[in-house]
C-alpha cells in the first residue's frame, strides 16, 4: 500500500459535509434555460443535471441543478451553487481543476473563491467517492458549454 489508509464513514461524512448536503441552493428547474447537461458516475450511480442562463459576457446569471448523489456529491453541489452566479466558464473550470488536484494529486485545498472546497479534502482518502464530488462541476461546465454552443450556432 502506498501509505493510503482506509477512512471511516464518520471521518468522511463530517457534520460540515452533512450540513452542506442539506443546504443545496438552486435545486429544481430553470425557466428559459439556455444550456443544460447531465453528468453521471458509473462507479457510484450518482447523477447531477444542470441548467444555466448566461449574460452577454458569458457569466452565469441563472442556474438550477438536480442532484442525485451521496452526501459528498451533495456537499460539492452546495458549494458550487453558492459560487456559480456571476462565474464564467473559466472560473468553473478553475474550481474543478483545483478540486481534482486536491483529491487526486494531494495538492493543498484551493484558495480564493473556491476555498470552501477544502471541506472535501478527506475525499482524497476515498477514491471511490471522487467522481461524485466532481459531478456538479462537470454538469455545470457542460451546461455552460451547451449554452455557448447554442449561441454560436444561432449567429
Amino acid at each position: 500500500m502506498n501509505g493510503t489508509r482506509i477512512i471511516s464513514l464518520e471521518e468522511l461524512y463530517t457534520p460540515e459535509i452533512l450540513a452542506l448536503a442539506t443546504a443545496i441552493p438552486h435545486i429544481g428547474a430553470l425557466e428559459a434555460a439556455e444550456g443544460e447537461a447531465m453528468a453521471h458516475s458509473r462507479l457510484c450511480g450518482s447523477r447531477v443535471a444542470a441548467q444555466v442562463r448566461l449574460d452577454a459576457a458569458g457569466r452565469v446569471t441563472g442556474f438550477a441543478q438536480r442532484v442525485n448523489a451521496c452526501a459528498l456529491g451533495q456537499a460539492s453541489a452546495a458549494i458550487l451553487g453558492r459560487r456559480i452566479i456571476g462565474a464564467t466558464l473559466a472560473d468553473l473550470e478553475e474550481g474543478r481543476a483545483a478540486l481534482a488536484r486536491m483529491l487526486e494529486e494531494e495538492a493543498p485545498p484551493p484558495e480564493g473563491a473556491w476555498r470552501e472546497l477544502a471541506v472535501l479534502e478527506r475525499v482524497r482518502e476515498a477514491p471511490q467517492r471522487r467522481a461524485a464530488v466532481l459531478l456538479p462541476f462537470d454538469a455545470a461546465i457542460a451546461a455552460v458549454k451547451d449554452a455557448q454552443a447554442k449561441r454560436e450556432a444561432s449567429t
